[in-house]
């Protein structure tokens, strides 16, 4: 008789615990990266700008000038788009982790139990983000706020994030719920 292996579940991060199943990943809007595509298309341009001033270099320059400058112009914005792929939201059926890439070497994760979870709540202000639709989603803690900027769709997200943690039991309370609160509280409810 053969004994069948245990499928494991698949990893999609490397903190992945064995028993922890991913339910929802989001990340930042593509606006954040509008400062390092700015940089980066201003590059072609000044590639070019010595044709302009002297016409005579003729359009092997201009070509050159522009080809170097998109090529510079892609070294330019590519820091700023690792920063926006790579920082990524996670939710498990845990908990929450918040990877935020800055450049090419600086990460940092953080990691709050689902439970520590009082309120997930959303703002869109100005015109930019409503004409763009992104926002900023308020989580707030035992310990104090999680503020993430700049959230694509932050409706839906926040929708989603309550929705988890219904579906996980988890409720939000103003205060933290010892053991002997609960019994309390199952009490008056029966």
């Amino acid at each position: 008789m053969t004994e069948q292996k245990e499928e494991s579940r698949p990893k999609y991060f490397a903190d992945q615990f064995d028993d922890e199943e991913v339910l929802f990943v989001f990340r930042k809007h593509p606006v954040v990266m509008r400062k390092g595509l700015i940089y980066g298309l201003l590059c072609p341009l000044i590639g070019v700008l010595p044709t302009v001033f002297m016409p005579s270099y003729g359009m092997g320059v201009f070509v050159d000038g522009l080809l170097i400058g998109m090529a510079v112009g892609v070294v330019v914005f590519f820091p700023s788009w690792i920063g926006w792929h790579f920082s990524v939201f996670i939710v498990t059926d845990q908990r929450f982790l918040q990877i935020k890439q800055k450049g090419l070497f600086s990460r940092s994760v953080s990691d709050l139990g689902l439970r520590q979870i009082q309120s997930v709540s959303y703002e869109v202000a100005g015109l930019q983000e409503t004409l763009l639709g992104f926002g900023t989603i308020i989580m707030r803690t035992y310990v104090g706020e999680i503020i993430i900027h700049d959230v694509h769709h932050p409706a839906k997200i926040q929708k989603k994030f309550v929705g988890i943690l219904r579906d996980l039991g988890v409720t939000t309370s103003d205060y933290p719920i010892t053991s002997q609160s609960q019994s309390q509280i199952n009490e008056q409810t029966e």
